[in-house]
């Protein structure tokens, strides 16, 4: 099978999906199934888009996540550690890590993304959680919730 790039980042026959439906704290973020794979790839390969002065619910959960940047740039956190990203750069997010993608105000950050397709609900920060976590340099003021 082979899915066609249409414009800009999107995918012939692909729609462009809300980032989540639960109601968790996000802004401008859109999501795209490239695949789902089954059997003996079960992975699902997606791509992100966070709008411009948007950002990704600040969340861990026990699955690991493979990030690559493919347009734009923009700033993430991982763990306690706020990084500079941009094109063709890869962000590793092991198990268990709080993380939280951020677009500049002047435009997108797009990501392809590889995780497992049997995978666990996301966690958010309790408010100890939080409180520890916006204790480290540069991460309050970079975190959203």
């Amino acid at each position: 099978m082979v899915i066609r790039h249409d414009t800009d980042c999107t995918w012939i026959g692909v729609p462009v999906l809300p980032y989540k439906e639960d109601g968790t704290i996000f802004k401008s973020v859109t999501r795209q199934v490239l695949f789902d794979g089954t059997g003996d790839l079960p992975v699902q390969f997606r791509y992100f888009e966070v709008g411009p002065g948007g950002h990704s619910t600040l969340e861990r959960h026990q699955h690991q996540h493979a990030v690559m940047v493919i347009r734009g740039c923009g700033r993430v956190l991982v763990g306690d550690t706020v990084h500079e990203i941009g094109i063709r750069d890869v962000v590793h997010i092991p198990p268990m890590t709080w993380h939280q993608f951020r677009a500049p105000e002047d435009g997108p950050l797009g990501f392809l993304c590889v995780v497992a397709s049997d995978r666990d609900r996301p966690q958010r920060p309790s408010p100890e959680e939080f409180a520890a976590l916006s204790g480290f340099p540069g991460v309050g003021d970079f975190i959203r919730v």
